[in-house]
């Protein structure tokens, strides 16, 4: 099957959607399909480091969701993208937000295909949503089969447009690279307690939180650290509240290889995820927990849909540092509690491999298919259509 994945976000920017992307590419190549990737990208160079990836659209930094989202507002691409279609002839094109502008509307729009889309993102409202309904509507009429990587962003979705029921497939994990066994970064392996944070340091990920925590947590245990892996616009004020609290054994590792990242977890002994809402999902506590970490996370939906409180990890309230703080403490201070709750993540994590998520999106492909067909059908053999 030749199949073309559609991103409206920067390819060389890290992020969730554009690693699942990756991740679901290579897996269906694993399996056998023919592979191409459309997508935005601020590096010119990255169209010549593969002949399956084509760079469409200039990138543009536009506030979104409490973060920042990078894409293309360029609408003048149909040309190209035609040429494209024609050249590849696909069997199914997979838009990843598939209502974001502008790369996704201009492909949904000309697509002569089998079209499935799938929705990420959660918040607790939208107002380009709210707004823009009465114009991106009929592009919903343009995919065959949908796909929500959670619950939660189901229902987020549904809450504008109720018309549409997208099949809960959720993102996946690699269990081959995040496992336990890795060797753990030397110098960060002693008698302290390692605490980590993995994400990009900006305010949804609730590091502040974690610090105010982190700072109780060490008036009750004395020799613990704080490893935070991950770099972002906020990484100077992080910085400068730990000085100005004179916080002790924070260790502020920055950006981390992909390759790197599984040492970062081996070397910790609890993994904490603090957001303060609006995460669809939690890829991040998938790596920690199929590395047999125990868990503490924020109870926002996004998280809720991944971990089991209670048998997985403990999970506190957003933005409640004190409760953040209690959750450590009481990890930090029993060692079996830790490893019953790491063993039951372990567990988890093996329902979410990629083997196991791509064979679940193969079989959307075909209902898409056999939708499109049908489609195709009713207009060939429909005389008002002035077709058949």
């Amino acid at each position: 099957m030749k199949v073309g994945l559609v991103s409206p976000y920067d390819y060389s920017h890290p992020g969730g959607v554009t690693e699942h992307i990756r991740h679901l590419a290579d897996w269906l190549r694993h399996l056998g399909h023919d592979v191409r990737t459309f997508a935005p990208s601020s590096r010119r160079d990255i169209e010549h480091d593969t002949a399956e990836f084509y760079r469409i659209g200039r990138v543009f930094s536009v506030p979104a969701n409490d973060s920042v989202a990078r894409i293309t507002m360029s609408f003048h691409m149909a040309n190209r993208v035609a040429q494209i279609l024609e050249r590849e002839r696909f069997d199914v094109l997979h838009f990843h937000e598939p209502l974001m502008p502008a790369l996704p509307l201009t492909l949904l729009r000309m697509s002569p295909t089998a079209n499935v889309g799938t929705f990420h993102a959660y918040a607790k409202s939208n107002i380009g949503y709210y707004y823009g309904r009465p114009i991106l509507e009929p592009y919903l009429k343009h995919l065959d089969a949908t796909i929500a990587v959670s619950g939660p962003a189901r229902d987020f979705l549904r809450q504008y447009f109720p018309e549409v029921h997208p099949r809960v497939i959720p993102n996946g994990i690699e269990i081959e690279n995040f496992r336990p066994g890795h060797t753990p970064i030397r110098h960060l392996r002693d008698d302290c307690v390692n605490v980590l944070f993995v994400g990009r340091l900006e305010k949804r990920k609730g590091l502040t939180d974690l610090l105010q925590a982190f700072q109780y947590l060490q008036e009750r245990v004395p020799q613990v650290r704080l490893i935070v892996v991950g770099d972002g616009p906020l990484r100077s004020r992080v910085e400068s509240f730990v000085e100005s609290r004179r916080l002790e054994n924070v260790v502020m590792a920055g950006y981390v290889p992909d390759e790197v990242l599984p040492r970062y977890y081996a070397t910790a002994d609890i993994f904490c995820a603090p957001a303060t809402g609006s995460e669809s999902f939690g890829i991040v506590l998938l790596e920690a927990m199929a590395s047999g970490l125990p868990v503490v996370a924020t109870e926002i939906p996004g998280y809720l849909s991944v971990v089991e409180a209670g048998r997985d990890s403990l999970t506190v309230r957003p933005k409640s540092p004190v409760e953040l703080a209690a959750a450590l403490t009481v990890l930090a201070r029993d060692p079996e509690l830790r490893a019953r709750l790491g063993a039951a993540g372990l567990a988890r994590a093996q329902r979410f491999s990629w083997r196991e998520v791509t064979g679940r999106v193969l079989e959307v492909y075909q209902e898409a298919r056999v939708a499109f067909a049908a489609k195709e059908a009713r207009v060939v053999h429909n005389p008002i259509s002035g077709v058949g």
